[in-house]
């Protein structure tokens, strides 16, 4: 579904990808793990015509997408929740949603969006119990159920998910995680993960690829990767189990 071969991309003169090469198979959880400034953020902003690559190519569904902005990468079913969530606070949950069905508002009717607004309130119910209240009232977890029902308004094919997990407590984790699973098994939603949270993109993953200052340094399947020596001894520490297990 998606390939990436030897992209380069960088800020000014500043390198940040080199020669990074990839590929997320249609129907996989794939996840990309990392420290702070290995370049995750980067990656996924050049996937999804953010950040333009220097050299390389991007593939979606045998379509070359490398030069696409932004909202024709979305049109073409690739869907990004940010880091950090990026909602807009200001707008109530509901105008959140349907903002995040921009590019397919026309296409598809007022009907179509409101039944795709009813989805997003059947995959997180506290949604539809706050579809009134401003955005940014919400707790962290809330909004970052929000952030990604906002990305899958867009109905996209594959959803790009950046630090899902950042900021939230273990119980709430481990709640978006589950979700992040049924959209793989119940909607076929393919999806491509960055996450520092090493051992709990591992548990939900099918593969993954360990990136450091820029570069993919190690790849395989995630039982692989979690019996690894090295992750264990970079990203996964002692603690064997994640604490809400």
């Amino acid at each position: 579904m998606l390939r990436l071969q030897n992209i380069h991309t960088g800020y000014g003169d500043i390198a940040v990808l080199k020669n990074i090469s990839l590929h997320v198979s249609r129907g996989e959880i794939v996840t990309l793990i990392g420290a702070n400034g290995a370049g995750k953020t980067t990656l996924l902003n050049t996937i999804c015509g953010l950040v333009r690559a220097r050299s390389g190519s991007i593939v979606y569904n045998d379509r070359p997408v490398t030069d696409c902005s932004a909202d024709q990468i979305v049109r073409l079913g690739i869907s990004q929740v940010p880091e950090g969530r990026q909602i807009f606070a200001p707008l109530s949950v509901l105008d959140n949603l349907r903002l995040g069905a921009y590019t397919r508002a026309r296409e598809w009717g007022k009907k179509k969006v409101q039944e795709r607004i009813e989805q997003m309130y059947a995959l997180f119910p506290r949604l539809q119990e706050r579809a009134q209240q401003y955005a940014g009232t919400l707790s962290g977890g809330e909004q970052q159920m929000l952030a990604i029902a906002r990305a899958l308004m867009a109905d996209p094919c594959l959803l790009v998910l950046d630090e899902p997990s950042m900021g939230l407590a273990p119980l709430v984790i481990a709640e978006i995680f589950k979700a992040v699973a049924r959209l793989r098994d119940e909607r076929k939603t393919t999806i491509f993960l960055v996450e520092q949270n090493a051992r709990t993109a591992l548990k939900y993953a099918d593969r993954g690829y360990v990136i450091e200052t820029g570069k993919i340094m190690l790849e395989g399947r995630s039982d692989d990767l979690l019996n690894n020596r090295e992750v264990q001894r970079a990203y996964l520490g002692r603690q064997k189990q994640p604490i809400w297990e």
